[in-house]
């Protein structure tokens, strides 16, 4: 609070002096606050403004001589877990029509990046998207929290595909940007000053904000505002998409997108300005159904390409890493030991948080049906983010009541499963694995640091689901619900 002297000679003029003390410690804060950001604050984390980016000479990374060599593909993930596995699936499709190297970004964590709404027509640009993830991505390293997507999704079953390649993102970067990732993991959270400025610029080149480079990047513009993206539709290619933006939204907005189904391969593809570019960026490349349409990719069949129509089928189900899978497994056959139900309650998030009750009432419906059976004590594995501790009083809290009646379980981070599973996970390292640019590059040694360990609960979580013989009741609109279904369907239990 502000402290004041006042002088009131005579009861009548009233003057007002700051106090000295007052001054020094203002000033005093402004001191630390200067030097907290200089030493603590990496510039590779603090966002680049348009105005303060100068137009620069061609970057050393597009000069002939320090050109990588092979075409790659990056873009930006973002959100929870299943939109960046679905996100995931997408890039896989897109590479692989593209003929290019897909660059298997981290795991980011949940809603660390938000990219907006499509049918809002409100979305983050894709320069801006891509410099976020970018700048997660940094994060991620410098906390010694890096989990690859292909830590936790088994890619094995691509393997045998010879036209899908990959390489991990650190590989990546350690060579496109002329770096040594391996001192960015770091107790002290300080980047040394030239890597911390090679990171930033490098992520700025890399997101678009200097615009895109004959020959060596094309970063990208088009997002699901103005395009939705098909594959080998010759009729459709140019046309209008179905979903435009409504007169109301239009005037209440001053939106003037229009949405158009463009070919992938002949936009991006050979003869195209983007196919030279030794990196094509896409922004996000989340897609889902919306009024007829998708709000950004709509290629579900390709019967013209034999190849690509059976990456699309190879593609709809990824497992998780053999270690997940079989802990979900464990758990279900040594602690739940028997059938039982799998109850998935999204209570606290987003949309979820005002439908308790429509939550709740699938599940009511699904145990009253169990016990029209004859079921005399259910087993009920519980998946929420609702904590135990405010089960008082919720229909949740009534089943862990009534204990003749119901058993429920749960798992919890701490539990020696998932922490024993996230170190196993961690020490096989599968990312790391993945191809690199060249013999010389300076990815990645093989000396570990001491990382914390990825939260692989909910992984686990949703292959305990996948076994639950006795019915699953998810959560209507969820991600992880239908991520769930679709194990279910294929069956991972069995074996």
């Amino acid at each position: 609070m502000e402290t004041e002297t006042f002088i009131r000679p005579n009861n009548k003029s009233k003057k007002k002096q700051r106090s000295p003390l007052l001054t020094f410690l203002f000033l005093f804060t402004l001191i630390l606050l200067f030097v907290y950001f200089k030493n603590f604050i990496s510039p590779s984390l603090l966002p680049l403004s348009k105005k303060s980016i100068p137009i620069i000479p061609r970057p050393q990374q597009c000069n002939p001589t320090n050109r990588l060599q092979g075409k790659f593909m990056w873009y930006a993930p973002h959100s929870g877990f299943s939109n960046q596995l679905a996100e995931f699936k997408n890039a896989i499709l897109m590479a692989e029509i593209l003929n290019r190297t897909l660059i298997v970004p981290p795991v980011l964590d949940h809603h660390a990046v938000a990219l907006g709404s499509c049918p809002k027509f409100r979305v983050l640009e894709p320069n801006e998207l891509r410099y976020l993830v970018w700048n997660h991505s940094v994060q991620l390293l410098r906390d010694c929290r890096y989990v690859s997507m292909a830590d936790i999704v088994d890619l094995s079953p691509l393997a045998s595909y010879s036209t899908v390649k990959f390489i991990d993102f650190r590989a990546f970067v350690s060579s496109w940007c002329g770096v040594n990732l391996d001192v960015i993991c770091s107790k002290d959270q300080n980047i040394p000053s030239p890597l911390s400025e090679s990171l930033r610029q490098c992520g700025s080149l890399l997101s678009g904000y200097y615009g895109s480079f004959s020959g060596c990047l094309s970063a990208l513009k088009e997002d699901c505002r103005t395009t939705v993206w098909t594959y080998k539709k010759d009729d459709e290619d140019g046309a209008l998409d179905s979903f435009q933006p409504d007169d109301q939204l239009r005037k209440k907005k001053k939106i003037s997108f229009i949405r158009r189904r463009k070919d992938v391969y002949k936009a991006l593809g050979p003869g195209s300005a983007a196919e030279s570019a030794t990196v094509l960026a896409f922004g996000s490349l989340f897609t889902a159904p919306y009024k007829g349409s998708e709000s950004h990719i709509d290629i579900h069949e390709a019967p013209n390409d034999p190849i690509v129509q059976t990456l699309i089928k190879k593609i709809e189900f990824l497992p998780f890493v053999p270690k997940i899978i079989n802990a979900g497994k464990k758990f279900a056959l040594q602690v739940i030991k028997g059938p039982f139900l799998c109850a998935q309650l999204r209570l606290l998030d987003g949309q979820f948080k005002n439908h308790h009750k429509a939550t709740f009432l699938g599940l009511k419906q699904k145990i009253e049906s169990l016990r029209q059976t004859g079921q005399k004590r259910i087993h009920v594995f519980v998946m929420t983010d609702l904590p135990m501790a405010n089960w008082t009083g919720s229909y949740l809290g009534n089943l862990a009541k009534d204990s003749d009646a119901f058993k429920l379980f749960v798992i919890r981070e701490e539990d020696d499963l998932v922490q024993e599973t996230a170190e196993e996970v961690m020490a096989a390292g599968h990312g790391q694995k993945l191809g690199s640019v060249s013999q010389n590059s300076a990815g990645i040694s093989n000396h570990h640091h001491p990382q914390s360990l990825t939260d692989v609960l909910l992984y686990i979580e949703e292959v305990v689901c996948s076994c639950a013989s006795l019915g699953f009741v998810g959560t209507a609109g969820s991600t992880i619900a239908e991520s769930i279904e679709l194990m279910r369907k294929h069956d991972i239990c069995s074996g």
